[in-house]
């Protein structure tokens, strides 16, 4: 009973925090690191990504035994279809391995813009992708979590299944904290690339005024213009739910730049699942 007392009393002074063994891709390595750097609670641990001469995976949790019952994360990036099945091989698998519970952290979800059918022949990929994180086994700790950073469509979570729980989290937080932290965050101004961006994040940035920017067709070009807001005077920020090419929100910039007499520079382009180091002025 002293043993069990003292071992609540040791929770409740790290105010119940987890210990957690996190894994990662290749390509998340560098920014594993970085966040294990930032807490005490968290372990990295490795996985040999190897592969047969025919080009499969011949994969290899390290230090497997070392886990069971430990809180384990897995750190994904589905950067190309070609490196999703091999990720998807290590992510069925750790919840298998006796573990407490199991997290996996896809910053990116790469279906996103195709999450709709406007037509018959379309096809969601975005479902198929939600149908195959839904069939990752359970833990000891029940479901996994999958945490997704600025999904492009909150009501894809109606997309994942019951043996998963979809957690969106938004980076649009930290760029709010960060503007208002500029000496000069009165003349800030919001600028939406369509109107599906400005659905997706304005209600989290009521605080500043917004520019709305709209496609229209013009024969086979697609123009974009400005369909409500003034920018005149103003830092603009331009902010996203989707960046693929760059391509929208560079004629967004051209826009604003070459429509108006006078803007305070620069304007600065904000997604936060590609750009999670984003410096503003000055």
């Amino acid at each position: 009973m002293e043993n069990n007392n003292n071992q609540v009393t040791g929770e409740l002074k790290s105010g119940n925090k987890k210990q957690v063994r996190l894994f990662y891709c290749m390509e998340c390595e560098e920014l594993a690191r970085k966040v294990a750097a930032h807490s005490q609670l968290i372990t990295l641990q490795s996985i040999n990504w190897r592969s047969f001469d025919d080009g499969f995976p011949n994969l290899f949790i390290n230090n497997a035994h070392d886990i069971r019952g430990q809180h384990v994360a897995f750190l994904a990036s589905f950067s190309s279809p070609a490196v999703i099945f091999e990720q998807l091989s290590v992510i069925y698998n750790l919840p298998r391995l006796f573990v407490a519970s199991f997290t996996l952290v896809l910053p990116f979800f790469p279906t996103g813009s195709f999450e709709r059918m406007e037509e018959e022949g379309d096809v969601a990929t975005a479902f198929t992708m939600a149908r195959i994180l839904s069939n990752i086994p359970i833990s000891r700790g029940g479901p996994t979590s999958v945490v997704i950073y600025d999904i492009h469509a909150l009501q894809e979570r109606f997309y994942f299944g019951d043996h998963v729980l979809p957690l969106f989290e938004t980076g649009i937080p930290l760029l709010k904290q960060r503007l208002h932290q500029l000496s000069d965050a009165d003349k800030i101004v919001v600028a939406f690339p369509d109107d599906g961006a400005w659905k997706r994040f304005h209600k989290l940035l009521d605080h500043f005024p917004t520019v709305i920017c709209t496609k229209v067709r013009e024969g086979d070009k697609r123009i974009v213009q400005i369909k409500e807001g003034n920018p005149t005077g103003c830092h603009v920020v331009i902010v996203d739910d989707l960046v693929q090419s760059g391509g929208t929100l560079i004629e967004c910039q051209v826009l604003i730049a070459n429509t108006l007499s006078y803007v305070l520079f620069p304007l600065v382009h904000y997604n936060f699942t590609l750009c999670p180091d984003l410096r503003l002025w000055p």
